[in-house]
C-alpha cells in the first residue's frame, strides 16, 4: 500500500495524470469507485486553500540574527525575510526569472544600463506606498562605503542609480551584466521602506505576503497573512511560525508528532523510515546545494596551493556522498557551479582520492608531513562533524593530521567562520555563474570566506560577465572552474539534493531547485489540504 500512497500523492502534486493514477490504483485492488473519488478528491486539494497556521522548525538560526537583509546569512532568515518583504525580481516555481516588485525591465544592448517599471500600487504593512526612492535606498544599502552586505560584490558595477518618476528606476553599469536582473532577485535585496528620508529596515516593514509581528532571535518568528497582499494568488496561511531548531532529532519528533508542519536538513540516515511514518512524506530537489571545507588563503599553511591540493585529494568523496547524503546528491569537483548550472563544465575531470598525489603534493611544499586544524559543527551542514572525521581518517594515509574541532552550533558564523583558517561551511549556490562567483570567489567580496586573490580569475570573471557570445562565455566559465578546483581554497566534495520532510497535509505546485525549501518560498506557495488542521 505504501505504492499506491505514494502515486496518491504523486497525483497531489501534479506528477503524474489522473488516467496514470487510476490503472495504478486498480491494480492494487482498489475498486474504480474509490479510485474515482480519490482522483477527484486529489484534483480538489490541488486547488489553493486559504487559511491555518502553518509551523516550521529549521535547523538554523541565531541570536545574532537580524531583521537587516544585509546580515542574512543562512536559510532561517531566508524563509522569514521571504515571507514579509519582496525583491524587484524572482525565481519563479518554474525556476525562471520573473518580475516581483518590478513589473518590467530592459536594458541598452551593451546591457550596462538597466531600467526597471515598478508595479503601482503596492502598499508596505505600514500603508507606505512603494516608489524609486524606497528601491534606490534599498540596493543603496549593500553598496555603500561601509557596508559589509554579502550582496555588495554582486552590485559592485553599479555606479549611478536614479529615479525617473515615482515607478521607474534606472542603473548605470561600469560595464555590461547580461544576469543583472538575476542578481536583483537575491534575498539580501529585500526592499524597505524610505521614512523621513532613511531607510527604515530595523522595523520589519515590507510588502511580502506577511506581516512580522513577532521577531525572537534564533527562537520563533511568528507572520500573519498581509490582508492587502498585492501578489494574486500566493500567501494562503492565515499565520506562519518559524521555529529556530538546531538539533535534527527534535525537528523530526516535532514532525512525526505533529507539532510541526515542515522541517528541513532531513537526517539522510534515516530519511526512508522518515518518509515511511505515517502523515509525513519526503520532498527533494537539485539544486546547487553543496558542502565544504574551506581554507583561507592568506594563512599559513593554506596559502601553498601545494598544501591546498594535497587536501583535495586526500578525501574520498565518494564515501561522504555515501555516508553523509546517503546518495541524495553527487561529487562535487572543488568548485561552485553545479550540474544544473548553465554552464557546468560537464568535461573537467572530476577529482578522486589518491594519497599519492596527495604525498606529491606535501613534497612540493616541501613537507613530508603535516598537522592542520579544521573547525566543525552541524549548523554547518548535517553531517559536517562525521564527515571531518571521515575526511581525518583518509588524510592520514597522506601523511597529513587533521586536527578536529567541534564547536557549538550558536555563534558558529559569528565566532568561528570567516575566523578560523579551516572551517566546515556550505552553500545554496547561486541560480547564474556569475552571481555565485561575483559573491563567494571575487578577491575582496565580503562572503570570499577563503580570502582566495587570483588575478587571471578576477580577469575572467569581469570578462565573461559582460560577455554576449554563449559559447565564449561558456569557455571562459569552465576555466574558471578549473581555477577554483585547482587553485582555490575550497575542498567542495559533495553536493547535496535539497532533502525535507512535509507532513501530508500540505500542499504545492512544482518546487523551485534554485533553493531549498520551494526556493525558500514555502511561506508564500504553500497551503493546507485542510486548513482546519
Amino acid at each position: 500500500m505504501r505504492s499506491f500512497e505514494h502515486k496518491l500523492d504523486l497525483l497531489r502534486r501534479g506528477r503524474i495524470d489522473r488516467r496514470e493514477f487510476i490503472t495504478h490504483a486498480l491494480a492494487c485492488g482498489v475498486a474504480v469507485p474509490t479510485a474515482s473519488a480519490l482522483a477527484a478528491q486529489a484534483a480538489r486539494a490541488d486547488e489553493p486553500q486559504m487559511g491555518g497556521r502553518i509551523r516550521v522548525a529549521l535547523g538554523l538560526g541565531s541570536t545574532t540574527d537580524s531583521v537587516d537583509p544585509a546580515t542574512y546569512n543562512d536559510t532561517y532568515m531566508q524563509v522569514v525575510g521571504f515571507g514579509f518583504r519582496n525583491c524587484l525580481t524572482e525565481v519563479s516555481n518554474e525556476d525562471e526569472l520573473i518580475g516581483e516588485l518590478a513589473e518590467s525591465w530592459e536594458s541598452t544592448p551593451d546591457a550596462a544600463n538597466w531600467t526597471f517599471k515598478l508595479r503601482q500600487g503596492v502598499e508596505f504593512h505600514s500603508g507606505k506606498t512603494l516608489d524609486a526612492d524606497d528601491v534606490i535606498a534599498s540596493v543603496a544599502h549593500h553598496t555603500g562605503e561601509n557596508s559589509a552586505s554579502p550582496a555588495k560584490g554582486i552590485l559592485s558595477s553599479i555606479v549611478n542609480m536614479k529615479a525617473d518618476g515615482k515607478d521607474t528606476v534606472t542603473f548605470e553599469l561600469s560595464e555590461g551584466n547580461a544576469d543583472f536582473p538575476f542578481l536583483l532577485s537575491d534575498y539580501h535585496i529585500a526592499i524597505c521602506p524610505v521614512v523621513d528620508g532613511v531607510l527604515d529596515w530595523q522595523s520589519g516593514d515590507g510588502t511580502g505576503g506577511f506581516v512580522l509581528n513577532e521577531f525572537e532571535p534564533g527562537v520563533r518568528s511568528f507572520l500573519t497573512r498581509n490582508p492587502n497582499y498585492w501578489k494574486a494568488g500566493q500567501a494562503f496561511f492565515d499565520e506562519a511560525e518559524v521555529l529556530s531548531t538546531i538539533d535534527v532529532t527534535a525537528r523530526t519528533s516535532a514532525l512525526t508528532s505533529g507539532t510541526v508542519h515542515v522541517i528541513d536538513r532531513v537526517d539522510l540516515k534515516t530519511a526512508d523510515l522518515l518518509d515511511a511514518a505515517p502523515g509525513v512524506r519526503l520532498e527533494e530537489t537539485q539544486g546547487t546545494l553543496h558542502y565544504v571545507y574551506s581554507m583561507m588563503c592568506d594563512r599559513a599553511p593554506f596559502d601553498d596551493p601545494n598544501v591546498r591540493l594535497a587536501l583535495k585529494y586526500a578525501i574520498d568523496r565518494e564515501e561522504l556522498l555515501t555516508k553523509l547524503l546517503n546518495g541524495h546528491g553527487y561529487v562535487g569537483n572543488d568548485h561552485p557551479i553545479g550540474r544544473s548550472n548553465r554552464y557546468f563544465a560537464e568535461d573537467l575531470p572530476q577529482r578522486v582520492y589518491d594519497p599519492d598525489k596527495a604525498k606529491h603534493y606535501l613534497g612540493k611544499a616541501g613537507l613530508t608531513e603535516i598537522t592542520v586544524p579544521l573547525n566543525v559543527a552541524e549548523t554547518a551542514f548535517s553531517g559536517a562533524t562525521d564527515g571531518a572525521v571521515l575526511y581525518q581518517q583518509h588524510a592520514a594515509a597522506a601523511g597529513i593530521t587533521i586536527d578536529v574541532t567541534r564547536e557549538p552550533n550558536d555563534g558558529y558564523w559569528s565566532d568561528v567562520w570567516n575566523v578560523e583558517p579551516w572551517v566546515a561551511s556550505y552553500w545554496s549556490g547561486r541560480v547564474t555563474e556569475d552571481w555565485v562567483f561575483s559573491q563567494t570567489y571575487a578577491a575582496g567580496a565580503p562572503w570570499n570566506e577563503t580570502h582566495w586573490a587570483n588575478p587571471r580569475f578576477n580577469e575572467l570573471l569581469t570578462l565573461a560577465r559582460a560577455e554576449l557570445d554563449t559559447e565564449l562565455r561558456r569557455d571562459m566559465y569552465r576555466e574558471m572552474q578549473q581555477l577554483c578546483s585547482d587553485d582555490g581554497g575550497v575542498v567542495a566534495p559533495i553536493f547535496s539534493n535539497y532533502v525535507f520532510a512535509v507532513s501530508d497535509n500540505i500542499a504545492h505546485r512544482r518546487m523551485s531547485a534554485a533553493w531549498d525549501l520551494d526556493g525558500i518560498k514555502c511561506l508564500e506557495r504553500w497551503w493546507f489540504h485542510d486548513p482546519a488542521a
